[in-house]
């Protein structure tokens, strides 16, 4: 990383983006756009120049050290040469077929997720794969360091750089989100009992889910499992993406009065457990596995233009703002009826999830992650990184979301198919341990 002398008028790299880009953990973020059609090279470019890389100045930016060992971003001139790849697959008998380019694709995926930006030029890369796949004729792969923003952030950035399919013109439309209301509402004449209970219950819960949360950020691991390995190094791992039907997952939600989340959360945990029992037959179902859910910490029901984020003081600010939710996997008990009935798992996610509701837990995280990172002391922020590294490590899978468009989308008037995002250099080893992330679009869920 270079090293400067005189550091006066450059930005300061939030204390958030410095441990995210150390010794200690390094970690990026992989939005993926399918295309129905292929882009012109030179128009691809002058997209990518003209309308990315404005978006934000860090865009522009490398990090640098000043004489007092704080980080800044220094403003740098931008070969896109250097930024944007065009790689070629061949196939042993000449031409490939779309499942083979699947299989191209994955292993490109995952060899650059775990290859580490050059620290002398601005964190971020772009991939455009020219080999139609089962599933679009052309893709691009923006990576981007998680140090210039989390999720939300750098979606909405790639959002500002597409239109609506129908009509450019008109603002992308994201999906109308209710205020949670109890699915399963008690009479109106509530007992004394309960009234207490409903009191003490938010403080007990609180107390115990922030307790938790620093045990395993600390000292309490999961158990060794076909999906944590319990490795300190990272390990190559691939991507694989499912699709559901959101109006299947709303009909489930009405008929068990649960949530939205509710009902994907069960499904994937359900899904955890069979692959537990699928990939080792004398795997214990029983194991304390756990997901560490990342959450928004913003107020926000939808995103913002990105020129409102980069603004001062703005209510949906640039960066990285997200604390942890520490989520047991259920358990399932040879007597138990749980694989034949799914359903159960939905219920037990919801009972979770009810309770920790009712918890502030989540918000004590984020307010000790906060004040964690108003010391800009070098040595400070390497221990910071390290108590990150240990939450995840500690867990057996991340899952994240972040809500999508419903609008069908275009890229240059290149229409999309999908798109979606991973995380990759967290401390777990994707292979064994899970990461899964959403998006809404279209009424589906992937």
């Amino acid at each position: 990383m270079e090293l400067i002398k005189e550091d006066d008028g450059l930005e300061p790299v939030s204390p958030s983006g410095q441990y995210l880009n150390s010794k200690v953990m390094s970690v990026s973020i992989l939005g993926i756009l399918e295309l129905e059609i292929p882009i012109d090279d030179s128009q691809a470019m002058s997209l990518f120049r003209d309308d990315f890389l404005p978006i934000n100045p860090r865009f522009s930016s490398i990090m640098v050290t000043g004489d007092k060992g704080a980080r800044k971003w220094k403003k740098v001139g931008v070969n896109m040469e250097n930024h944007v790849h065009v790689p070629s697959f061949s196939s042993p008998k000449g031409s490939s077929s779309p499942s083979e380019n699947d299989s191209f694709l994955k292993s490109y995926i995952s060899q650059i997720a775990m290859q580490p930006f050059p620290q002398g030029q601005p964190l971020w890369e772009i991939h455009i794969i020219k080999c139609p796949t089962s599933e679009a004729q052309e893709t691009l792969i923006f990576k981007l360091h998680h140090a210039l923003g989390d999720g939300y952030s750098l979606v909405a950035a790639l959002l500002s750089c597409l239109q609506r399919a129908d009509d450019p013109s008109l603002p992308v439309t994201f999906p109308s989100v209710k205020k949670f209301s109890s699915a399963n509402k008690d009479d109106r004449n509530i007992g004394l009992r309960k009234v207490v209970s409903r009191c003490f219950s938010p403080l007990v819960n609180t107390v115990r889910d922030f307790g938790w949360s620093l045990l395993k950020s600390t000292c309490v691991k999961d158990d060794l499992s076909p999906i944590r390995s319990g490795s300190e190094s990272l390990q190559p791992f691939s991507v694989s993406t499912i699709t559901f039907s959101l109006d299947q997952i709303k009909e489930i939600k009405s008929r068990l009065r649960v949530t939205v989340n509710d009902v994907i959360l069960g499904v994937i945990f359900l899904a955890t457990r069979l692959y537990m029992q699928r990939v080792s037959t004398n795997s214990n179902l029983s194991t304390n596995s756990t997901a560490l859910v990342l959450l928004n910490t913003r107020n926000l029901r939808d995103y913002k233009p990105v020129k409102d984020m980069v603004r001062p003081n703005s209510e949906s600010p640039w960066g990285n703002h997200f604390a942890f939710l520490h989520v047991p996997i259920p358990k399932v008990k040879p007597s138990d009826s749980q694989f034949s009935d799914p359903l159960k798992f939905v219920h037990k996610t919801h009972e979770v999830i009810k309770r920790k509701r009712s918890s502030f837990g989540v918000i004590l995280t984020g307010k000790l992650l906060e004040i964690m990172q108003k010391c800009r002391n070098a040595e400070y922020l390497q221990a910071v990184a390290k108590h990150i590294s240990r939450t995840a490590r500690n867990s057996s899978m991340c899952i994240s979301n972040l809500i999508g468009p419903v609008d069908n989308l275009s890229l240059a008037n290149h229409p999309l198919k999908g798109m979606y995002y991973t995380i990759a250099g967290t401390p777990e080893s994707p292979h064994n341990d899970l990461q899964l992330c959403g998006k809404s679009e279209s009424g589906r869920w992937s």
